[in-house]
């Protein structure tokens, strides 16, 4: 998925929270009966009594899959699945996109006992949904299974422990995508400021970031800007870079107000719709956010390593790592995961065909979460149009870290957003006098049972 138009699913999602909420209850309470693994009625199908070997007279066994892929991605992702349906004699895989409103719709059919047998979440729900009860915990499935994509002691620790709930895993991971920075080559060079690389600091990319917002037409007003920032890139980002964190390591405190925490939140504050560094709020309302970058007015963006931004016709752009904070090079990695139904009436099939779906897929999207893949040779096979990044990504990938979730995690983002980070973002307050208000709040979300 291209970041940016995840954090806009994220930032629409804020809005529609009520719908959501009485969704996840419905999810929460039909979760909280499920049968064991295996068990209960299956999810939208006809029986459940095919062997395990496969259905009776020897035919394959249906697998739903459940994905938010667009036309051209479903177009993609179809060739790996008829590969991998082609090889197997157990089963089949049947892909059902969900191009729009995918998290309520699969919210809705997990309530309604209707979802599919495998389904793809975003690192924000796969903790919430596990600690529901609607997800099969995998590790007894994968232990004595010698295929790569099976081995978990191979996968990035910081991602697979998105999907880690209480020391069981819920979810196969199938991206690893570090955040990096895009520059725009032309723009640096007629500000004349050199480009950025592993040694540029948050002082560096401030002073940089002033030199390169420019009044080219002569109207008193910026046309070209340095940055820019609208709540992405995520706050949080920020934070690890100044040693500090949104939620503690218990998973029941929020430490907005740390010192670190606060320095963070000063930088971030300094810069967002700051015209001196980046674009003002009205400007992107008007231009667009990544699309400025694209037209040209914008000398740096922070996206994806999978994105499309360092191959926009007409420009010249460079990819270089995230500056480091005050405690270091720390950079976000958005990451997903194809999960099991725990309501699967196939639960063998489906954990059979999940292992050769995601193995499929590490080598179709990048970056594929596994060490033993981490290589620039590989990168490449799956990407070949990420030549000139692919050394950039690989590094990052050695300080790239997910959000860290808990059950009450979607809650807790609200929270976050509505009472401390928008009013920092419009200058309704100095960090140190809004972050030890919100803090007890959040903590209390925190600290609520699953």
């Amino acid at each position: 998925m291209n970041l940016v138009a995840w954090f806009k699913q994220r930032a629409l999602g804020r809005w529609a929270r009520t719908l959501t909420v009485l969704l996840a209850t419905a999810v929460l309470a039909t979760g909280c009966s499920l049968p064991s693994a295996g068990g209960g009625q299956p999810s939208g199908s006809t029986g459940s009594s095919e062997p395990a070997a496969g259905g009776s007279g020897g035919e394959k066994v249906t697998i739903r899959l459940a994905t938010w892929a667009h036309a051209e991605e479903a177009k993609e992702l179809q060739a790996i699945l008829d590969r991998i349906n082609a090889e197997s004699d157990r089963w089949q895989i049947v892909h059902e996109p969900i191009p729009s409103d995918y998290a309520t719709k699969i919210q809705t059919m997990l309530a309604g006992n209707t979802a599919p047998d495998l389904f793809w979440l975003v690192q924000e729900d796969v903790i919430p949904f596990a600690a529901s009860g609607v997800l099969l915990k995998l590790d007894e499935h994968l232990q004595n299974d010698s295929r790569p994509a099976a081995n978990l002691g191979d996968y990035f620790e910081p991602i697979l422990g998105a999907f880690t709930h209480e020391g069981g895993v819920y979810g196969l991971p199938w991206i690893a995508q570090p955040v990096v920075l895009y520059y725009n080559k032309a723009l640096f060079d007629e500000a004349g400021v050199p480009y950025p690389d592993e040694t540029w600091t948050w002082d560096t990319f401030k002073e940089a970031a002033a030199k390169l917002t420019r009044d080219t037409n002569g109207d008193g007003k910026p046309d070209v800007y340095g940055f820019t920032m609208n709540g992405w890139p995520p706050f949080a980002m920020f934070a690890w870079q100044a040693g500090g964190d949104i939620v503690g390591e218990d998973g029941r405190t929020a430490p907005i107000d740390s010192p670190e925490a606060l320095e963070a939140a000063r930088f971030y504050q300094e810069l967002i719709y700051n015209p001196k560094y980046a674009v003002p709020e009205e400007v992107i309302a008007e231009q667009g956010f990544a699309d400025m970058f694209k037209a040209g007015k914008v000398a740096m963006f922070m996206g994806g390593a999978s994105d499309d931004l360092d191959r926009v016709p007409g420009l010249d752009v460079g990819v270089a790592p995230v500056p480091s904070g005050p405690a270091g090079r720390v950079t976000f990695a958005w990451t997903a995961a194809t999960v099991v139904n725990a309501r699967s009436p196939h639960v063998e099939e489906a954990v059979d065909a999940l292992i050769e779906l995601t193995e499929g897929i590490h080598h179709w999207k990048i970056v594929a979460p596994r060490k033993s893949l981490a290589t620039r040779e590989h990168l490449l096979a799956s990407e070949p149009r990420k030549e000139k990044a692919a050394d950039v990504i690989l590094q990052s990938l050695e300080f790239m870290r997910p959000l860290r979730i808990v059950p009450q995690y979607k809650a807790f983002d609200q929270a976050l957003w509505e009472q401390y980070l928008d009013p920092l973002f419009h200058k309704q307050g100095k960090p140190e006098e809004l972050a030890p208000k919100v803090r007890p709040e959040l903590e209390k979300i925190l600290q609520q049972s699953s």
